[in-house]
């Protein structure tokens, strides 16, 4: 059975519907741009290695990853579950997986990562940690912003974003020593825009 993939206008047209805040929308397409440029660096470096995630697969899930972030800013529901039914009630499921999993992953597994196997949703997990609004940062960068503005002096919510972020600076290492330049240096090798 093949998989169901959005395309991009696809994409924008569920934006549409969905409300989706302007603010957002720009996030989404940064997010796409960041995803992309990794899954192009992991092409060039692989000639022929092991096999890259469908950039299809890793755009649409970039671009739909906060789908339901604008129903959800009233906080009645958490915005990446909702965004995988709403992937899930449009046709697209394996979408909806990746959109699920941008927040915390369901499972890390090094010893895949170590082989150089990054799947889409890690790769749109990584890369919505790097952007903050519409501005490529720093893990920790995004870390201060994400303790700041959600953790409403929650020490536990504080601590799992922190354990969350720790699994993601090592996922961050094992990524780019199979692309050849560094995170700080991501801006650099960006690839334009996504039409």
């Amino acid at each position: 059975m093949k998989t169901s993939i959005p395309s991009i206008a696809d994409c924008v047209a569920l934006m549409e519907q969905y409300g989706m805040l302007e603010n957002i929308r720009r996030h989404s397409f940064v997010v796409a741009r960041v995803a992309e440029t990794i899954v192009r660096s992991l092409e060039l470096s692989r000639a022929g290695g092991i096999e890259s995630p469908d950039i299809a697969m890793v755009r649409a899930g970039a671009l739909l990853h906060d789908i339901a972030k604008t129903k959800c800013l009233d906080s009645s529901c958490r915005h990446a579950e909702e965004g995988q039914l709403i992937c899930e009630e449009q046709g697209y499921k394996d979408v909806g997986v990746i959109v699920r999993e941008h927040v915390f992953l369901s499972s890390f597994t090094p010893e895949r990562y170590r082989r150089g196997y990054f799947p889409a949703r890690e790769i749109v997990y990584y890369s919505d940690k790097r952007v903050r609004h519409e501005e490529i940062v720093s893990l920790d960068q995004r870390l201060d912003y994400i303790i700041e503005r959600y953790c409403n002096g929650s020490d536990f919510a504080e601590q799992r974003i922190r354990d969350n972020f720790e699994s993601c600076k090592e996922f961050e290492g094992y990524l780019f020593s199979f692309v050849d330049f560094r995170p700080e240096d991501l801006v650099r090798n960006m690839i334009p825009a996504c039409n």
